[in-house]
């Protein structure tokens, strides 16, 4: 201690620090305040943005399922070296394209000037900003978009493979492309797919089939739809390839109401929950699975194949849905539907049974964790939803309680065989009893004479 020249006390051992402005600091802020965000970009709040990075809490749950594995579509995955096997033959695929197109006096510098004009509204389609100039971006477009067009040509019977082509021998190959092509973080505007298929078309291609229908013959075999019901999306709108082939699956009568005429719907309950309480599931006669309908006791809903490539679709479908603010939210609710049905894996084996889930996928415990992981962290408005109707009517069925008692009892006692005579030799026994009780009984109070 000691005092200063007016004999006060001082504390010498802790002076007082004054705060200095660190100038260095002040200037990276300011220059932080006037950065934009790049990693979510303003434009990804606007309808025209289609194109995301799926959020970690997603890719938490589910991996890479969002991520190209062979291929990279878009700039998201650009320059991937684990994906540069296939990188080498999209510019085989553009030399055999740009020496097909040669008749029409097209030359590469063409396609590129095709695209340009689209160059923003392309950019605009991205969640984050596009980390490429004018040329790079345009010359991806070109390359990743003929190569995408190619495939469908070749897989579509309108161009054909080389008898060498190595994408063709190699069986394993298709699949992962299919995979890949529907993977949201995987994708380029499907505008720019027609430009440069217009282009490319040749005359005597001008009565063949078009972009869209070229594009669900690709996935066909994946999807096992009729050619015939093929025809019927010739006018569907489209953002890209998976936007498309969601949209394909939304029947016109399975629209979300505009407006709620239902409040506070409840989801419902598991397979083995309706069942005691008597509601029956049976497979659906719609092309689309989700095409679902509730009536007196029984859900029908279409069969629909659980596979690898199914899998990524459904993920994919719901990941793009939670990050397209103008987009329906129909494989949300399908998702959380089935999220509600499947506990465990007795509920996968039932709806296997009932042919509504067919199983290419792995055991029912994996096929349960796979639905439980794909209704997991997600939202939307279950008043709005498209099957907030189906919901209401199986609760209020369920909460019945002469429908739920009469169920429960032939549940327990009707089920098999063995549980009926169980439950039979039981009445018996009991009838027997009360007789043996009766006959014992009766003389005292009726003796014989």
């Amino acid at each position: 201690m000691g005092t200063n020249s007016h004999g006060v006390k001082q504390n010498l051992e802790h002076p007082i620090k004054v705060w200095e402005l660190n100038q260095s600091r002040l200037a990276l802020m300011h220059q932080k305040l006037a950065e934009t965000p790049r990693i979510l970009s303003r434009s990804a709040g606007r309808n025209t943005c289609c194109i995301f990075k799926v959020p970690q809490s997603l890719i938490d749950i589910n991996g890479r399922s969002y991520q190209p594995h062979v291929v990279s579509i878009g700039p998201y995955h650009h320059a991937d070296p684990r994906l540069k096997m296939i990188e080498e033959h999209k510019w085989r695929f553009l030399g055999t394209l740009l020496h097909r197109t040669r008749s029409k006096g097209l030359v590469l510098e063409d396609y590129l000037k095709a695209v340009y004009p689209l160059e923003i509204k392309s950019r605009e389609c991205y969640s984050t900003e596009v980390p490429y100039d004018s040329d790079e971006f345009l010359e991806m477009l070109v390359l990743d978009g003929c190569f995408v067009i190619e495939l469908f040509r070749k897989f579509g019977g309108v161009t054909a493979f080389e008898s060498d082509d190595p994408l063709l021998s190699l069986s394993w190959v298709y699949a992962f492309f299919l995979r890949d092509l529907i993977r949201i973080e995987n994708q380029i505007p499907f505008f720019v797919l027609e430009c440069l298929f217009d282009l490319t078309r040749l005359p005597n291609e001008e009565s063949g089939p078009s972009l869209r229908n070229l594009a669900l013959r690709f996935f066909d075999n994946a999807f096992q739809r009729s050619d015939e019901s093929l025809e019927k999306f010739e006018g569907l709108k489209a953002k890209h390839v998976l936007d498309f082939l969601r949209s394909s699956f939304i029947p016109d009568r399975y629209q979300e109401p505009t407006q709620s005429t239902y409040t506070n719907t409840n989801v419902i309950h598991c397979v083995t929950k309706l069942r005691r309480a008597g509601i029956q599931l049976k497979p659906g006669k719609e092309d689309s699975f989700l095409a679902i309908k509730f009536s007196r006791g029984i859900i029908e809903m279409p069969t629909i194949p659980i596979d690898d490539f199914m899998s990524a679709f459904l993920l994919n479908c719901v990941a793009y849905e939670q990050c397209h603010r103008a987009c329906s939210k129909h494989m949300t609710t399908y998702a959380t539907l089935l999220d509600c049905l499947i506990n465990t894996s007795w509920d996968v084996e039932y709806l296997c049974d009932r042919n509504i889930i067919e199983n290419y996928f792995g055991t029912d415990a994996e096929v349960a964790r796979f639905i439980n992981n794909l209704g997991k962290d997600v939202s939307f408005d279950i008043d709005m939803c498209y099957l907030s109707g189906l919901f209401n009517e199986v609760n209020n069925y369920y909460k019945n309680h002469w429908h739920v008692h009469w169920a429960s009892f032939k549940y327990t006692y009707f089920r098999t065989p063995w549980s009926f005579i169980s439950a039979l030799a039981a009445l018996v026994l009991l009838i027997l009893t009360v007789f043996q009780t009766y006959f014992t009984v009766m003389p005292y109070f009726h003796p014989s004479s």
